[in-house]
């Protein structure tokens, strides 16, 4: 019986095919591209004030609640905190990750990437809480702070309206700093397997040609690394994008899109403008990555 299942998948290459790669076809547009598909058609009703239940009829009234300013300045405040930290992880990440592509022995990088991916072993919520105490008012951020004598230039940092808060541990300062931390390990390995295939000889080639570090850099190393750090950046922007648990645990009264449709959806039981809100960053992930192709970023990965 085996043997004459064996014999024909042998024959028929196509069924085999199918076979393996059916089921995880199915999974992708049943709880995937469904799941998403249904955020888009719920996005298209709306709710009805006074009785409070959905209205399912087609229609924009709903995009045009994520138009109104206290919304499109959630979309805004999300999509700067994204930028920001996509920003600062790729200038962190980029030396580092050229130290371990050229640089470091094998058994060193090694232990340089189990560096960079042990914060991944932990929970994710432990990271956060332990970034929440460091952060404080008690914490030895601040003790340290303190110390050097910069007390007072952190107190106007944070009387700044836009960006302060009561303490490090209650403001986007803080929040930028977990979400660059966070995220640094979806930064460094994309950017570091795009400079492993950098050709060693075109660095010699350009060095014999007169070329200096900084236009080596600019001219070779950037271009060819180019895919990797959109590769990354594709991570860091689109998970701040749609975190959460970072602006509720460190934020200030200023919701971010994570936070603004958990409360739609769960207080408020506004499903249609919290799906409306949940493609805002598909939206804009979309307008990114058609940038980014345009740019040629990934005419390499």
């Amino acid at each position: 019986m085996l043997q004459r299942i064996s014999t024909f998948l042998y024959r028929r290459p196509g069924v085999t095919l199918w076979l393996l790669l059916g089921p995880p076809l199915v999974y992708m547009l049943v709880v995937y591209i469904g799941s998403l598909a249904n955020l888009l058609v719920n996005s298209f009703f709306y709710l009805e004030e006074f009785t409070g239940l959905v209205v399912r009829e087609f229609t924009l009234q709903t995009y045009a609640q994520t138009l109104e300013p206290y919304n499109s300045d959630i979309f805004l405040r999300t999509a700067a905190m994204a930028a920001a930290v996509t920003v600062a992880d790729a200038i962190i990440a980029f030396p580092l990750a050229y130290y371990i592509a050229k640089f470091a022995s094998p058994r060193l990088k090694t232990w340089l990437i189990i560096g960079v991916t042990i914060p991944l072993w932990s929970s994710y919520l432990v990271r956060v809480y332990a970034w929440k105490l460091i952060l404080a008012q008690e914490g030895i951020l601040s003790w340290f702070i303190r110390l050097v004598g910069l007390d007072g230039a952190l107190n106007w940092l944070l009387s700044i309206e836009s960006i302060g808060g009561s303490s490090l541990a209650l403001s986007p300062i803080g929040m930028f700093i977990v979400f660059a931390y966070i995220w640094l390990p979806y930064m460094i390995i994309p950017i570091q397997t795009a400079l492993e295939r950098v050709p060693a000889s075109l660095l010699e080639a350009s060095s014999d040609l007169g070329a200096k570090p900084l236009q080596t850099f600019r001219t070779v190393i950037l271009p060819l690394a180019f895919p990797g750090v959109v590769a990354g950046s594709i991570f860091t922007f689109s998970l701040t994008l749609g975190d959460f648990i970072v602006p509720l645990s460190l934020g200030n009264s200023k919701f971010f899109i994570g936070q603004a449709v958990y409360s739609y959806q769960g207080t408020a039981g506004n499903i249609p403008l919290a799906a409306a809100m949940t493609m805002g960053p598909v939206v804009i992930m979309i307008i990114y990555l058609l940038i980014a192709r345009r740019l040629g970023a990934f005419d390499a990965l």
